[in-house]
């Protein structure tokens, strides 16, 4: 059973950098095919995609945010991760990550972290 665990700061002061991880268990990041995402869903909002990181380590990024966002992974850890850039309030959300199986399915999911930017 695959298992995904995000950790990282929950509040973050405006301007800063945004960093989460993502720790995978029961599963390598790196078997073929499956990819690695980060999407988040703001307070009364709906879920926002924003990257992914496939098996073989190629980035992909919302282009609404890719400016701001990095997604990187540490395979020796299992993990991945994720940087978002000079946030502001409007970037407060419970973020996820998910992995992306066969035909796009999101088939599993991190339970979700609060991130809250403060003014």
């Amino acid at each position: 059973q695959v298992q995904l665990q995000e950790s990282g700061p929950g509040l973050v002061k405006s301007s800063q950098t945004l960093s989460l991880t993502c720790t995978v268990s029961g599963g390598s990041i790196t078997t073929n095919y499956y990819a690695w995402s980060w999407i988040r869903q703001p307070p009364g909002k709906g879920l926002e995609w924003m990257g992914v990181i496939t098996y073989d380590g190629s980035t992909y990024y919302s282009p609404s945010l890719k400016s701001r966002t990095s997604i990187s992974r540490d395979t020796s850890k299992n993990q991945f991760n994720l940087q978002l850039s000079s946030v502001t309030p409007e970037d407060t959300a419970v973020y996820y990550c998910a992995r992306r199986g066969s035909y796009y399915v999101y088939d599993y999911w991190g339970q979700g972290t609060q991130v809250t930017v403060s003014s």
